[in-house]
């Protein structure tokens, strides 16, 4: 059952939403959170979608998305009145995963939220995909230094370093990465 936390930065009532969504199936939090709290009642109730309804997306609520966004990602439905292209994209670019401007009719709500789940989760992967992307790509500008300097150093050809470096690294357990690390850091250590 998921977890749904309602957020609203209007002054209207958000019982019809909480109202449509009961009958769904999901489990309705407590609290209504204003922009504002959006941080503080994602870490106390910790759910598993965010339903923001707003007349129009504010700056405010736009920015305390993108803070959650870093800090704690969620899924993130927003339904607003306003179809103005420029806050979709600015909605879209602080986190939203889905954004409606048709309404809140019952019918249509699991397969918003389906959707949006679907594509939370395909970005997640993305997300970790590029991170780990990078991380590789950091690693291996660490081994090419340290192999530069070896190579500089000790006249070594550039496999000879490599393999002095992996050598060094299976007899201590460690990845090449981290052997690359410490001789950079003993070589800055010595100048």
């Amino acid at each position: 059952m998921l977890r749904v936390l309602l957020v609203t930065d209007t002054d209207k009532p958000i019982g019809d939403l909480r109202d449509k969504l009961a009958p769904l199936g999901y489990e309705m939090l407590a609290e209504v959170a204003a922009p504002a709290q959006l941080h503080a009642a994602i870490e106390s109730q910790k759910p598993d979608v965010v339903i923001i309804d707003t007349e129009s997306p504010s700056r405010d609520t736009l920015e305390q998305l993108a803070v959650m966004n870093k800090a704690a990602p969620r899924p993130v439905l927003m339904f607003s009145n306003d179809a103005d292209q420029q806050f979709i994209r600015a909605a879209v670019g602080a986190g939203v995963t889905a954004y409606s401007v048709e309404g809140l009719a019952p019918e249509r709500l699991a397969p918003i939220i389906e959707v949006a789940l679907a594509r939370f989760a395909h970005e997640a992967q993305l997300r970790q995909r590029l991170e780990q992307v990078e991380n590789e790509l950091a690693e291996r500008k660490v081994i090419d230094r340290a192999k530069r300097l070896l190579m500089d150093r000790r006249g070594m050809s550039e496999n000879d370093a490599y393999a002095t470096l992996r050598k060094r690294a299976m007899d201590q357990g460690v990845k090449v990465a981290e052997i690359a690390r410490q001789l950079l850091s003993l070589a800055d250590l010595l100048r």
